[in-house]
């Protein structure tokens, strides 16, 4: 069953708010260049820059709850954490790829907008 993202109680919504992240698209970017292998949390975060432990933490829950991300615990002192996409999170990187080049081939046209109306928003202020 397809949800409908209109549908004010359409858990799509939840999901896409989830998944339409920079950090979850940066996490599942770095996660699909490694795989199959995994990634430790120390180096996910070393590759995500600005990315504090807590949101990093917070974002693989996340993708690990709905089953994109596997969790795998070293029982070492301090405990080793792996990360690796599911065959779910791989074809999530398909979509979020695109993203990704979307916004990179039309950043500086979005720049130029938003230029032109905050330029337009000081006129009107002045």
């Amino acid at each position: 069953m397809r949800g409908d993202l209109f549908d004010p109680e359409c858990p799509t919504r939840r999901l896409l708010d989830r998944i339409g992240t920079k950090w979850t698209s940066m996490a599942v970017k770095v996660l699909a260049q490694a795989s199959p292998l995994e990634v430790r949390f120390a180096e996910l975060r070393r590759r995500m820059p600005g990315v504090s432990q807590k949101m990093l933490s917070t974002t693989l829950q996340s993708l690990t709850r709905d089953g994109l991300v596997t969790r795998r615990v070293e029982p070492t002192v301090p405990p080793r954490v792996h990360y690796r996409l599911t065959d779910l999170g791989l074809s999530l990187e398909v979509a979020l790829a695109a993203v990704r080049a979307w916004a990179e081939e039309n950043m500086a046209e979005i720049d130029r907008a938003n230029a032109i109306s905050q330029g337009q928003a000081d006129d009107a202020d002045a």
